[in-house]
């Protein structure tokens, strides 16, 4: 999952660009960008949205949170048309993954649904209390498919005027909910995806904001404009450099016999190397 692309679920028009705009993921919106009058025309437009994508791309949906009493209406609306996923916004901690999980179990027994079918990726630091909490999904769900971060609903919830300096960095509290999401995905062993850069006609500051999530270990990034698809997905798919010198430093170890340290060119590699070369390889077969 390198591209994951909001689309508010009530407009037509905006659904057909989301499903043509070439992101990994397309995530049909009810919370924030639907207004509450339009909730339930998102409802009804949301399962032919997802039936419509035929495998084209996974489809995720982003449901109301669970402290709105919406969260029931949601998935009766879109579990029975099989979404790939969820995405729960203003999650609190494992505790909040565990209770959509239940209600997931429930929806899809109702609908004729494999339990467990529908993956889970909560928005982890939306509030002050959920960023403290990122360690509490380590083994909340087999659902959970990664964690992903937010800091706009964080900077209203701690009354930050703004979520970056003067050059455009995110300020101490932010760079630590990014930090704590990262750690926490790694805890988990899931993907770790960066949040949105909501200036989406800055395609430079995009690219710059993606090749330092890339660097630091996140392997996709949220998206709010079709725009935005292309940069995401070229930042977060492996070169084939890094994908060859992936290949030697596995080739190695094997060669070797497995041992703790191989040396390639005159550098040592140890199983760290190896583990990293693995993931790059993983992330290379699923964005082929």
């Amino acid at each position: 999952m390198r591209s994951l692309l909001f689309v508010p679920g009530d407009s037509e028009r905006k659904l057909e660009k989301g499903f043509a705009a070439g992101a990994d993921v397309v995530i049909v919106d009810l919370e924030d960008s639907v207004a509450p009058a339009n909730k339930p025309l998102a409802r009804q437009l949301a399962p032919d949205a997802i039936r419509t994508a035929g495998g084209s791309c996974r489809v995720f949906v982003r449901v109301n949170d669970l402290g709105t009493g919406h969260t029931d209406e949601d998935l009766a609306a879109v579990v029975p048309a099989r979404p790939d996923g969820i995405i729960l916004p203003k999650a609190q901690g494992g505790a909040d993954v565990q209770h959509l999980a239940s209600k997931l179990r429930v929806a899809e027994i109702e609908a004729g649904l494999p339990d467990g079918g529908i993956g889970v990726i909560p928005i982890v630091t939306e509030t002050g209390l959920a960023t403290l909490s990122t360690a509490s999904y380590a083994n909340s769900s087999p659902r959970l498919k990664g964690l992903t971060w937010g800091a706009e609903d964080l900077s209203a919830a701690v009354g930050a005027r703004s979520t970056r300096d003067d050059q455009g960095r995110y300020t101490d509290v932010f760079r630590f909910a990014r930090t704590v999401t990262l750690l926490a995905a790694s805890a988990c062993d899931v993907a770790a995806i960066d949040t949105v850069y909501v200036d989406f006609r800055d395609l430079d500051g995009l690219r710059a904001e993606c090749l330092e999530a890339e660097r630091d270990g996140f392997t996709g990034k949220l998206a709010i404009h079709p725009a935005q698809v292309a940069v995401i997905n070229e930042v977060f798919t492996p070169s084939a450099e890094a994908v060859g010198h992936a290949r030697d430093v596995i080739s190695a170890f094997a060669a070797a016999g497995n041992p703790g340290v191989v040396a390639i060119d005159g550098k040592m590699y140890d199983i760290p190397h190896l583990k990293r070369a693995e993931r790059l390889l993983a992330r290379a077969n699923v964005t082929a």
